[in-house]
Parts: C-alpha cells; structure tokens; sequence
C-alpha cells in the first residue's frame, strides 16, 4: 500500500498541497480536479521530484530518503516524452536496461509490450514518424514495460483529439485489468472520465483532497460544496436559499413549495446545488440565454435568471437563441443541501 500522510508544499506563501493524506491500493484511483488543483504536485511528489513536508510510504517502507532513481515508480505525462534517438524497439527496452537487465531480455520484454499495445509493426521507426496518439502509446508501454507496482498517470491523453483519446482510455483499461497488483493513480481534470475510469476517486481543489472513495459514491452525496463543484460537469448549480416553516425562499428566483426539502430540515440559511440536468424548460423561472454549447447529443444552456447565473443541461441537439427568454422549471427535489459551513447535510425529497 502506498500511504501519504500529512504532505504540505508551498512555494512563496503559495500553497500547493495542504495535509494531504491517502491511502492508494492496487488497483486505479483518479485525482479529480481543476488546472491548478495540486494533482501533478502530488503525482510528483510520490515520484520524488517535488519534495513536500510529510511522510510518503510504500508497504511499510518510509521513502524520506530514496531518490526518484530507485523508488519503484513509473510515470506518464501530457507530453509526448520519449527519446527521439532512438526507435521505438528501443526506447521500451531503454529503461530495462538501464536498471541492469540483459539487452536480449529487454528487448523481448519490449517487444511483447508493444504487441500488446498495438505497435509491433512500427518496433524500427522512430517517434517522429509517428502519430501524436502512436507517440503517447509508445509513453505508456515505456512505462507498463517497466512493471513498476505504481504507475502515475498525469492527463496521459488530455492533448489528444476525442475519438483517439476514447480509444486510448479503452486499450488502458483492459492493459491495466491484466495488471496484476499494479497501484495506478490517474490525474484529470474530466469528471465524466475520472468517475468512469476509477475504483476509487479523489477531488481535490487548492492542494487539498476533500473526499476519496467509489466514484458513484462520491458523485451522489459530495460532501461540501467545494467538492460539488469539482465532480460535476456541466458545472453544478449554487442557489441561495432561506428556509422557514412554510416556504423556502430562494435568492433571485423566489418563492417555491416548501415540501420540495426535507419535512425535518429546520428552518435557516442554506446553499441548494442544483445538477445542470435538473433544470428543464417549461417552468414558472424567467431566464435569459447567455450561451448555447452543444457536445454531441447534448446541449448546455447557459443562462441567467436575474443576478442569478443559471445552467441547464438537455438531451439533443438544442437551439436557443442568445438573448431569448425562457421559462424554467427547477427540480428542487434532487436538489443537495448544503449548511452555512459548505457541508452536505440532507438531499432533497426527490433522494429518499
């Protein structure tokens, strides 16, 4: 097991992680978070190129003092990092080599890593006379060749186009699955690929974990507001509402049925995330359209209600005129409740 216990880094007052503390196991667990986030400070962090107060672990064994050169650890970044002189045969076998193996062995080891990821055929060339996506292929069967218990993985695939980067994310799946006891900990900033990819999951925001566990888990319940926002895509909802006895109040957009929260809620303050999905057309909440974005069969509709910014999130292809007027119907009965703190305290009637 690979244990991080109370890691802080920060450069120039800057915090770039915050008491972190994780366990990874075998098995892949993505960081989920924004650009700026902290997850390749910690990815590197565990490689031993950034060196954070703390104490990082692996199955009993403090690595304080082991250089990155002799922890058991390979790792993929966004860039195509291979070495230009070489072909592709041997810049699998390279790092085999390096640690001591025989070139025969290396080179078989090699060889049997590209068939398995599909680039037999292109063994003699050399990475310039290869596809971006072939390129970033030869990264990752480098590192698979190594069979290092722990692989680091930092948005391996962020700068490829969509259909090659659905292809790779698929042929990494099914390699890992025949991995064995390999530790795999995936870096995106894709909440659909994080939470589809994943055993466990990990948000993180500002340096700081805020929640870990099974990615169905963590998308159903996140735990404060802060962690709400990173898990969800279209981005989620943030409605200000005042609940009393009778009625629940929300800002900008006005009054709604009380019986859509929670009978036992108490009366107060509270922050209402609504799922982009949870907003449909058809509804008694005048909005005007901002922005139309349409990815594949769906559409996200930003809008604004007032001074309250809105987004909707519909199936097909739609068309919504900028500027135009629509009326909005808001499920507040899926809605997540969060109290004065950020933190998740009920889920609306609609949740059980």
């Amino acid at each position: 097991m690979l244990r991080l216990s109370n890691l802080d880094l920060a450069e120039d007052g800057v915090p770039h992680l915050a008491d972190i503390s994780l366990d990874f196991r075998p098995g892949l667990t993505t960081l989920l978070g924004r650009t700026g986030a902290g997850k390749t400070t910690l990815l590197r962090a565990i490689a031993g190129l950034a060196h954070p107060f703390g104490q990082i672990s692996f199955n009993g064994q403090d690595w304080a003092q082991l250089p990155p050169w002799h922890r058991p650890v390979a790792m993929v970044t966004q860039q195509f990092i291979n070495y230009p002189h070489l072909n592709v045969l041997d810049n699998l076998a390279f790092p085999l080599i390096r640690r001591g193996e025989a070139r025969a062995a290396a080179l078989a080891a090699a060889e049997t890593m590209l068939g398995r990821v599909g680039l037999a055929q292109m063994a003699s060339r050399r990475p310039s006379e290869l596809s971006g996506g072939q390129q970033q292929r030869v990264a990752l069967a480098r590192a698979l060749v190594k069979g290092a218990p722990i692989l680091l993985l930092d948005e391996p695939f962020v700068n490829l186009d969509y259909n090659l980067r659905e292809g790779m994310r698929e042929e990494l799946m099914a390699l890992l699955q025949s991995g064995g006891e390999t530790t795999v900990i995936y870096a995106s900033t894709d909440p659909r690929e994080a939470l589809r990819m994943g055993d466990q999951t990990v948000l993180m925001s500002e340096g700081r974990a805020l929640q870990s566990g099974a990615p169905r888990a963590v998308f159903a319940a996140p735990a404060a507001l802060a962690a709400a926002r990173v898990v969800n895509d279209p981005p989620i909802n943030i409605l200000s509402a005042r609940l009393d006895a009778t009625s629940l109040d929300i800002d900008h957009l006005g009054p709604f049925p009380r019986d859509a929260l929670p009978e036992d809620l108490p009366p107060g303050g509270y922050s209402l995330a609504l799922r982009a999905e949870d907003i449909r057309q058809n509804g008694t909440v005048s909005a005007r359209v901002a922005l139309t974005e349409v990815s594949g069969s769906e559409t996200v509709t930003h809008l604004q209600a007032g001074a309250q910014p809105l987004v909707m999130l519909e199936r097909r292809v739609q068309s919504h005129p900028l500027g135009a007027e629509i009326r909005l119907a808001l499920d507040l009965r899926r809605a997540l409740i969060y109290g004065a703190d950020g933190a998740l305290i009920a889920k609306g009637a609609a949740h059980g």
